[in-house]
């Protein structure tokens, strides 16, 4: 299955996404991931908020 699921973002709009992870510091101090599936016209966007 997990092949079938990466096969297809590959095909038609899949293409158009990205997924992103980001490192951001929590408030506890540590980091955490965030994780997002960004257009790609939208990466910079994603990059340069808070």
């Amino acid at each position: 299955m997990a092949k079938k699921a990466v096969a297809s973002l590959q095909t038609g709009a899949g293409r158009n996404y990205t997924k992103c992870i980001k490192m951001v510091k929590s408030e506890k101090g540590g980091f955490q991931y965030v994780e997002e599936m960004v257009h790609n016209d939208k990466l910079k966007e994603f990059f340069a908020k808070k």
